[in-house]
C-alpha cells in the first residue's frame, strides 16, 4: 500500500493546532473550578452536569483535532484508491476511475469517477507524479491529462 499524506495549508494547520492548545485549556481550566470551588451551588447535578460536559467536548475536540494530523493521507492498495480525513474515510475502486487531471496553475489533482463525480486530491506538488503513477499502475485505463495556462490559451484559440 502507498500512502500519501495530505497537505494541508499553513492556515488550517495553525487553526488545528489552536484547537489542540484551546482543548487543553478547556480541560485545565474546568480542572481548576472543580479545585478551586468544588460542588458548591444549590443543585449539585447542575455542577457535575457542567464539568462533565466541559471535559467531554475538550476531550473529543483534542482527539478529532489529532486525528485530522495523524490521520489524513491518500492510499493505494490494489484495486482500492483510499481517502482518509481524520475519522473520516472513504474507498473507491480504481476501475470506477475515469481520469486525473493535473491542474498546474493550482497544483491541484482532481480524480472523476464513472459516476459524474470527482475528489481534488490535496498533496504537496513534488509527491504529485508518484501518486498518479500509483493510481496507473493500479488501473492502466485510466487517462491523465495535465491542464496548464498554455493548454488553456490553445482551447481558447480553437473555438
Amino acid at each position: 500500500m502507498q500512502i500519501f499524506k495530505y497537505s494541508f495549508s499553513r492556515l488550517i494547520t495553525v487553526f488545528i493546532y489552536v484547537g489542540i492548545v484551546f482543548t487543553v485549556a478547556a480541560a485545565g481550566i474546568n480542572t481548576y473550578f472543580i479545585v478551586a470551588h468544588g460542588f458548591n451551588s444549590a443543585n449539585i447535578v447542575y455542577d457535575i452536569l457542567q464539568y462533565v460536559l466541559t471535559y467531554f467536548v475538550a476531550v473529543i475536540g483534542f482527539i478529532l483535532l489529532i486525528s485530522l494530523l495523524i490521520s489524513s493521507y491518500y492510499a493505494i492498495d490494489g484495486k482500492k484508491f483510499i481517502t482518509s480525513f481524520g475519522i473520516i474515510k472513504s474507498k473507491y475502486d480504481t476501475e470506477k476511475i475515469q481520469n486525473i487531471v493535473l491542474d498546474r496553475n493550482t497544483n491541484k489533482l482532481a480524480v472523476y469517477f464513472d459516476e459524474n463525480t470527482f475528489i481534488v486530491v490535496v498533496l504537496k506538488p513534488e509527491w504529485n507524479e508518484k501518486f498518479i503513477d500509483a493510481l496507473l499502475k493500479a488501473n492502466d485505463k485510466i487517462e491523465f491529462t495535465i491542464q496548464s495556462k498554455e493548454s488553456d490559451a490553445n482551447d481558447k484559440n480553437k473555438g
